[in-house]
């Protein structure tokens, strides 16, 4: 399975939010979506949204650039 990626730079809330849920609709259960973010918003976005849509945060690196990485459920 390959993972899937989205570049998100440069975009303010909500739009990465948006983005990720419409690439999410997209994949099967068990795929990887790998997220690349510069909005200083966005480890907190992702951690709530991950948590109200019951998709899986498996890991965030946080820095100018953040990368997440999320697990499509159910």
């Amino acid at each position: 399975m390959k993972d899937h990626e989205i570049d998100c730079k440069g975009m303010a809330c909500p739009v990465p939010i948006v983005r990720i849920s419409q690439a999410m609709k997209s994949m099967e259960a068990g795929e990887i979506l790998v997220v690349e973010a510069d909005d200083p918003a966005f480890p907190a976005d992702i951690r709530a949204w991950a948590q109200m849509t019951g998709h899986e945060l498996v890991a965030i690196e946080e820095g100018a650039v953040m990368k997440a990485r999320l697990r499509r459920n159910g």
